[in-house]
């Protein structure tokens, strides 16, 4: 089996405490994405891992450069990564 192409983001700026998360995890799952979002313990970043339709994939960037209302994107840093297996879903983890 081929391994899985995924896309890590790194959302940085005004992205905690700002409903972000929960906003991801809904663009994603109206995208049909799969893969998770959480909070970095610098307080000011995110990371996001989706896979899925490519199109798909590049629409849900784009709404990363955006984000919620309340959020202030500064810079989203993307990358290409392998993944072993596939996501069920797309979650939300709390640390």
């Amino acid at each position: 089996m081929e391994p899985l192409k995924a896309y890590k983001i790194i959302v940085r700026g005004v992205v905690q405490g700002v409903l972000f998360r929960a906003s991801a995890r809904n663009e994603a799952e109206e995208f049909g994405l799969k893969g998770y979002v959480k909070n970095l313990p610098e307080g000011n970043a995110l990371e996001i891992v989706v896979t899925g339709e490519a199109d798909e994939i590049e629409k849900f960037i784009r709404w990363c450069r955006l984000g919620p209302d309340f959020a202030k994107v500064d810079e989203v840093e993307v990358n290409q990564i392998i993944i072993e297996k596939e996501f069920e879903d797309f979650k939300i983890i709390y640390d």
